[in-house]
């Protein structure tokens, strides 16, 4: 194989995604793949929506249409015109040999699919909106969705009656175009079970790049628990305080790094003085001050209660060299090697949450251990190279079932102008 994948003749790529903001996990893992493509000798283009995903928007370099927040996204997510119209236009001047889409849904819209019929199109799936209009798959009460989309949408109180309605329409698009879409791609194992029992066949599981690292120095300092991502109930946090509070008397010195906002920062914040944890919450950070921030933790904890289709902060914790304590769902599964690279424990559980960190807050050798297991791992199955080379991989293929596909349709017309007219 030659470097950079199996794809030696250069060719056009089109990256389509809802937004462009990196502060999107699957923007700045898109941008990251499409960098690492154009590295590798092909030529590529970014489509997004102009849409903020953030406070303070970083835009990656990309062709952008409109967008919208508020309440014009419910409606602009299920039609977008300025997305049809910027797409049109893209596919004539740019004219790629494969359309790699990754999020569509929530701002381009499945009218898109429309215009994809002449290019193979692969659809690297990052959340479950294809499946499910909140993109979740989790009800209100928080547990695990087993419904097909559809009323069940409604009776469960996951969406309005207006936003059904619209969300109703938005998948009587996808379902109109969705034979427009050639490969389907998931992140995880448990992602590719969750789409398949919804009826939509995956073809491949990839998971997202992590990028490379050097190790991070020998523990040093208190025993130390780190936390980086959204600050919510779904994310695990206040399941990670309860945990963390039952290990104080036993540790008293031990300290908690939490990284990331949301709408329940104020009172994860309240919660943890209350229960007396010397605690540092830093907010969302640059990348490179989270990794500061957090190079010096035992272990990470990634304590989510719901499926999420993979685990980024997980795998930059492996790849900095700590061991990892994560839920046992979604794409947790997949990345965390349970008792080599870290433990799994039942989401919710913060009495098995407590003792798996206890175990690595009173053993620094131990931390050490797990931790260096899981740079390996990560740099075994993880790397943004193997990423790319398994997409040029697959971009080879799609583009050669292509060209059999026409050579067939071509054969096939020749014989029906070759055949005798009746006598």
């Amino acid at each position: 194989m030659p470097a950079g994948g199996s794809l030696e003749i250069p060719v056009r790529i089109l990256f389509l995604n809802d937004y462009a903001d990196l502060a999107d996990a699957p923007a700045f893992q898109l941008d990251k793949l499409r960098r690492a493509v154009c590295a590798a000798g092909h030529e590529t283009l970014f489509l997004a929506t102009n849409a903020p995903f953030s406070k303070q928007p970083d835009f990656a370099e990309s062709v952008r249409c409109k967008g919208f927040v508020g309440r014009l996204q419910t409606l602009s997510q299920t039609v977008n015109p300025f997305a049809y119209a910027m797409l049109r236009r893209t596919l004539a001047e740019f004219r790629p040999h494969i359309v790699h889409i990754r999020m569509f849904m929530w701002q381009l819209s499945p009218t898109i699919l429309s215009l994809l019929e002449d290019v193979p199109v692969v659809f690297q799936a990052s959340i479950y909106k294809a499946v499910c209009p909140t993109g979740r798959k989790i009800l209100p009460s928080g547990a695990p969705c087993s419904y097909p989309a559809g009323a069940a949408c409604l009776r469960e109180k996951c969406l309005t009656p207006q936003s059904w309605a619209l969300m109703m329409a938005q998948r009587a698009l996808l379902a109109r175009w969705r034979h427009r879409i050639d490969r389907t791609v998931t992140l995880s194992d448990r992602m590719k079970s969750v789409f398949e029992a919804c009826g939509w066949p995956v073809d491949a599981v990839i998971p997202n790049g992590v990028d490379l690292r050097a190790a991070r120095p020998p523990l040093v300092g208190p025993p130390t628990i780190g936390y980086a991502g959204r600050l919510d109930r779904e994310k695990g946090i206040f399941v990670l305080i309860d945990a963390i509070a039952r290990l104080r008397d036993r540790l008293p010195g031990m300290k908690l790094k939490v990284l990331g906002d949301g709408p329940d920062r104020a009172r994860a914040a309240e919660a943890a003085a209350a229960a007396g944890i010397d605690a540092h919450f830093y907010g969302f950070l640059p990348r490179e001050d989270m990794e500061a921030v957090l190079g010096d933790v035992w272990v990470q904890a990634v304590p989510s209660l719901w499926e999420e289709p993979f685990g980024n902060v997980t795998t930059e914790a492996m790849m900095r060299g700590a061991a990892v304590v994560a839920s046992a769902v979604g794409g947790q599964i997949d990345i965390v090697a349970d008792g080599e690279t870290g433990r799994l424990t039942p989401p919710g559980d913060a009495a098995a949450l407590a003792e798996a960190v206890r175990v690595y807050l009173e053993d620094r050798a131990l931390a050490e251990a797990h931790g260096a297991a899981g740079r390996k791992r990560v740099l075994r199955s993880f790397t943004n190279e193997a990423v790319r080379d398994a997409y040029l991989l697959m971009y080879e293929t799609m583009l050669a079932d292509n060209a059999r596909g026409k050579a067939a349709s071509q054969t096939g017309s020749n014989r029906v102008g070759l055949a005798p007219s009746p006598s």
